[in-house]
């Protein structure tokens, strides 16, 4: 056997079809949580947002409940927001400042019988 041919085989490595497939797997796997995941997180930020800003506007900070709840929805509708509304907000006066709260669920189903649930605490002050 020429002695060039056997070194070079010694020398290729490459990626079996099994592994091939395992990180395939793992892949898709990690894409498909990514793509339910991210637009959750992106809609909490946006519901965080949506809290300091109504706690910091100067106008709404002696309005009623009623207003700070219809500011909410306001920008709730501007940003998308879906998962929660403005009475789902729980309103407080903190050592002056104005503070809002907002607990929720969201359940995003994977595929098959498995879905995640994911439990959000927004708040203006933190």
């Amino acid at each position: 056997m020429n002695p060039i041919y056997s070194s070079m085989n010694r020398r290729q490595q490459g990626v079996s079809l099994p592994g091939l497939l395992t990180w395939s797997v793992i892949i898709i796997l990690v894409a498909i949580l990514g793509m339910r995941l991210v637009p959750v997180y992106i809609e909490f930020a946006a519901i965080k947002r949506a809290l300091v800003a109504i706690a910091s506007d100067s106008e709404l900070h002696n309005a009623g409940v009623h207003e700070i709840r219809q500011a909410f929805n306001k920008r709730a509708a501007v940003d998308a927001i879906k998962s929660v509304n403005g009475n789902d907000i729980v309103i407080r006066k903190q050592d002056g400042q104005l503070v809002l709260d907002i607990n929720y669920t969201v359940t995003k189903p994977l595929f098959a019988n498995l879905s995640l649930l994911i439990d959000f605490d927004a708040a203006s002050d933190r």
